[in-house]
């Protein structure tokens, strides 16, 4: 099951170790949260994202594999990693791994970063450039944030964590292939209950907005593109006063895709020395 880049640019960038020698404040927070990920209404995967955040730094890992179904006729799966700083201006990424594989086909990308520039870029064994595709300029590489920088969502001092402020964001995304927005805006506040949390989640509507990398005549990117159908759910992490997705919904070609958590445990820890 392969799903064309737009789907699997837009989850990637509200979903999917770099080494940066952090040096952590007083207090952070472990996060755990487990999501299962199914096409209309049928079970075809699981996600594990393990992160620690506070109010200075993050360093997040997630782990995709397809189950059930999906898995007999596919051996695809993926992980990604990223690290970097939380300042006032936001999530300032260092570093981004990601490799996905599938039973023909095995590609890391490795990305450094600083000031939301890329200085470096690795992609092995590299894209092959599709015919029509728009092409990617310099400056599509800076003022970005890579594909797993972009699921913590810092919130300004003072505003809710289930609020409108939560939500209502343009999120720039370089995926090392393409370059898109996600633009999210407030819908509602609702409560959930999943193993590990119980409360207030902002819930968000979500748009695809391609910049460069894509190719505009691809039915999928037309399709993205329009797509009105798509929500993302976001769950506070209290000491780093930032959200990161709980459920994202999408209306794909082939039916609603959903990811949704089942688990999601905060665990305050004492952050001492460099990590």
């Amino acid at each position: 099951m392969r799903a064309s880049r737009p789907y699997r640019s837009l989850l990637g960038a509200l979903l999917i170790p770099g080494a940066c020698g952090l040096a952590f404040a007083a207090q952070a927070e472990n996060i755990r949260a487990t999501y299962s990920v199914s096409i209309i209404g049928l079970p075809i995967g699981t996600a594990t994202a393990l992160g620690a955040l506070d109010p200075q730094h993050y360093k997040i890992d997630i782990d995709v594999r397809l189950t059930g179904i999906a898995s007999l006729v596919s051996s695809a799966k993926g992980a990604a990693t990223a690290s970097g700083a939380i300042g006032r201006a936001g999530v300032v990424p260092a570093a981004y791994a990601n490799t996905t594989a599938n039973s023909y086909e095995t590609r890391t990308i490795r990305m450094a970063m600083g000031g939301r520039a890329v200085h470096g870029l690795d992609i092995s064994p590299p894209f092959v450039d599709p015919v029509g595709r728009v092409p990617l300029t310099e400056a599509n590489k800076r003022n970005i944030l890579d594909p797993v920088s972009a699921l913590v969502m810092n919130v300004p001092a003072g505003q809710p964590l289930s609020g409108p402020a939560a939500c209502d964001r343009r999120i720039p995304v370089f995926d090392g292939f393409a370059r898109y927005d996600v633009k999210l805006s407030y819908l509602r506040s609702q409560d959930v209950q999943v193993r590990g949390y119980s409360g207030p989640v902002a819930v968000c509507a979500a748009r695809y907005v391609p910049i460069a990398g894509h190719r505009p005549a691809a039915k999928a990117t037309q399709y993205m593109s329009d797509n009105r159908q798509m929500e993302v759910w976001l769950a506070p992490v209290e000491r780093a006063h930032a959200v990161v997705p709980l459920r994202i919904s999408i209306m794909t070609m082939a039916g609603m895709l959903l990811v949704e958590g089942t688990e999601f445990t905060i665990l305050p820890t004492q952050a001492a020395g460099t990590n």
